[in-house]
């Protein structure tokens, strides 16, 4: 099953999709179906797909935990070597756009080096605090795409990623999300980035050091995880700040990301006023 949000008669509502059209049901976004334990498989007035406004899948999580250098072949291409431990940093909620929403570059006279980051993204259904990896599938409602846009100066610019990883209005999510009962957990699946037309990143989920299993344990033993959470899982090599020489968004330029058995987000990169 794949479930969504959209924009629709000047509200939010989750969908979920059936061939080529969504059936808009009762719950205003993913996370308030998730929350309630709704019935996603009942009937509703009926939008074609190809013309969703499609919201971030979830609009409000309760919390956005990304996983920093979590794919072996990014982290050779960084020149670091494996992690012991999950490297977690945090988004804000104002950072989020739809699946087809323009990505924000910060002015000119802020930043030029915005780099691009397709990311599998676990959306937790039922929460809990000190989940054993065993169990850990049995707390995923299933996975989205996230496109976590970095910038990477403000990035750099402290020991903490969390500057370059929340500026408003970058960070794509969606479309859809595909239920765990249908991926499991989440493995062999193809990763892809395209900028106008390009490939420039291309991977696997078999990549990931930590998978989904190990991410949901050692992150609910901090704090307790909520529905409708979003776990970024982290990005496979061939960002732009790893070539040579290093490749930054433009304005005008569209970032395709991703991610089989899922979706794909599309935005066009404009320059906030």
């Amino acid at each position: 099953m794949q479930l969504g949000t959209i924009r629709h008669q000047g509200a939010t509502r989750a969908v979920r999709v059936e061939g080529d059209d969504l059936v808009v049901l009762d719950p205003p976004d993913v996370r308030s179906l998730l929350a309630t334990g709704g019935d996603p498989s009942g009937d509703g007035p009926l939008v074609a797909a190809a013309e969703a406004d499609w919201a971030p899948l979830v609009p409000q999580p309760d919390k956005i935990i990304c996983v920093g250098l979590n794919y072996r072949d990014h982290i050779l291409e960084m020149g670091r070597e494996l992690p012991s431990h999950p490297t977690c940093f945090a988004k804000f909620s104002g950072a989020l756009i739809g699946a087809n929403d323009d990505i924000h570059l910060p002015p000119a006279d802020v930043s030029t080096s915005v780099d691009w980051e397709v990311e599998l993204c676990i959306v937790i259904g039922s929460g809990g605090r000190n989940i054993a990896a065993a169990e850990a599938l049995d707390h995923v409602a299933g996975y989205t795409v996230l496109n976590d846009i970095s910038v990477r100066d403000w990035q750099r610019r402290t020991i903490q990623f969390l500057a370059g990883k929340t500026f408003e209005h970058t960070t794509p999510v969606g479309p859809t999300m595909t239920t765990v009962d249908v991926l499991g957990d989440a493995s062999g699946l193809e990763v892809e980035t395209l900028v106008d037309g390009v490939s420039k990143q291309h991977s696997t989920t078999d990549q990931l050091v930590f998978g989904v299993r190990d991410l949901v344990a050692d992150l609910s033993t901090i704090i307790t995880l909520q529905p409708g959470d979003l776990i970024a899982t982290g990005t496979p090599g061939g960002v732009g700040a790893a070539r040579t020489p290093p490749e930054f968004l433009q304005p005008g330029q569209e970032v395709v990301t991703r991610i089989e058995g899922i979706g794909e987000l599309r935005n066009q990169c404009v320059r906030a006023g």
